[in-house]
């Protein structure tokens, strides 16, 4: 029987609306999302509005999850992915290593581009290293109090840009509460995965128990808060994306205007709010696209560096509280100088097809690889038996598993073809 003392919730914990979950999903958002929700906007309008809160609802399923899991047992997620077998440090070892390297230089890029229209006296790689740099020494001393604050002000800004640039539009209300019903335009069926699968939606997810293990929360007494912190983060959060589909859908769909499909698109984006009304809009916007992308980068150079750290000690065999597999810890740091540096080549010499190649392949299969392993792990003696999956958890985390499954097959031929040259 579990104690009153083991569920009853912290008050030391707060009640705080801007904590890990709002770091996690906002983490999520990238450059590479906005333009997925703005090209959905532009070529359907507000057809696929549903997809966005199906993207929220399966974020949401799969982040209780894996907070579930780390406040029920005290134990990571990778701890979780061992007890499955050597399989998964074999997916998850090449992947860890090849991700970073070009998420890395694709992070770093998303962020010098809004950086070089805004202050054009740099270029777009020598921003990207800079803001590489800046990030790393924000995350370097593993101080979460700071990242937490940097991030919450990151988030805040891009919610308040985005929001300004969707009203500037006028949305047209009955048309956006149509978008609601579920359906599939002729053409949108890649469109529907992109912009549901992209929703907060990256290896970030699973860095959620590395948070709140951050933020003190450590055990059952803290599921509730846990929760409600996920639901407001992905609520603001789907709230930031449905301004984007309404900017792409007023502005791009409506007019019959194209943007590139690649980051340059928001910048495209950005020129039609300048000439339709007036510099200042342009100039919010584009410190909207920065945020988001920089609150990307130092999402994942705290969080997935904290993984890293994780899974080192496991491969070595240290003991959990060996300071060198924690925040601040020499693997960490290690992770943080990976992030950053190396990757600063593929700025400057572009990127070989058969990393690329291989980042499409393995990154392709991490989200069905989470929501298959949350589905095992909750379901077994693995968690404690009053915090396992209910039947309507599982139903919603298998549909995301196959739902994740389908994304990684378009994925995967996508990154063939462009290998290809296709």
């Amino acid at each position: 029987m579990t104690t009153q003392s083991q569920t009853a919730p912290d008050s030391r914990a707060g009640w705080s609306l801007v904590g890990p979950g709002l770091i996690v999903a906002a983490t999520g958002v990238g450059a590479a999302d906005l333009v997925a929700t703005v090209i959905a906007g532009q070529r359907f309008g507000y057809a696929l509005l549903w997809a966005v809160v199906v993207g929220c609802l399966m974020k949401v399923v799969l982040v209780e999850g894996a907070g579930r899991y780390s406040l029920a047992t005290g134990n990571t997620i990778y701890e979780g992915w061992a007890t499955l077998g050597r399989w998964t440090t074999w997916y998850f070892a090449p992947y860890i290593v090849i991700w970073g390297f070009v998420y890395g230089a694709a992070a770093m890029a998303g962020t010098g581009l809004p950086l070089a229209s805004l202050f054009p006296a740099l270029s777009v790689t020598w921003w990207g290293i800079l803001s590489g740099l800046v990030g790393a020494a924000l995350v370097w001393f593993g101080r979460y109090a700071l990242f937490e604050k940097v991030c919450a002000a990151l988030v805040g800004l891009m919610f308040v840009t985005m929001f300004v640039a969707a009203l500037l539009t006028l949305p047209n209300i009955p048309e956006l509460v149509t978008g609601l019903v579920p359906r599939i335009p002729e053409g949108g069926l890649i469109n529907v995965l992109s912009v549901a699968g992209g929703v907060g939606g990256t290896i970030t997810l699973a860095a959620y128990g590395y948070w709140i293990r951050e933020k003190g929360w450590t055990t059952p007494g803290h599921m509730r808060v846990m929760r409600l912190d996920n639901t407001v983060a992905y609520t603001v959060t789907g709230i930031f994306v449905i301004s984007t589909l309404i900017v792409g859908a007023e502005l791009l769909y409506s007019a019959g205007i194209a943007v590139e499909t690649g980051d340059e698109g928001l910048l495209d984006l950005s020129e039609v709010l300048r000439d339709r009304y007036g510099a200042w809009a342009g100039t919010v916007f584009l410190v909207g696209f920065w945020s988001a992308a920089m609150s990307s980068l130092v999402g994942v150079w705290n969080g997935v560096s904290m993984m890293f750290a994780d899974f080192v000690g496991h491969v070595r065999r240290l003991p959990k509280d060996d300071p060198s597999v924690r925040l601040g810890g020499t693997w960490y740091k290690a992770y943080i100088l990976w992030l950053t540096f190396p990757p600063m080549i593929m700025l400057f010499l572009g990127r070989p097809v058969w990393l690329i190649l291989a980042y499409g392949v393995l990154g392709a299969f991490f989200m069905p690889f989470l929501a298959v392993t949350l589905l095992w792990i909750l379901n077994t003696a693995r968690t404690p038996k009053e915090w396992r999956n209910g039947p309507v958890v599982n139903v919603l985390m298998g549909v995301c598993a196959l739902l994740f499954a389908w994304l990684a097959v378009t994925q995967v031929q996508g990154a063939v073809e462009r290998a290809l040259g296709g």
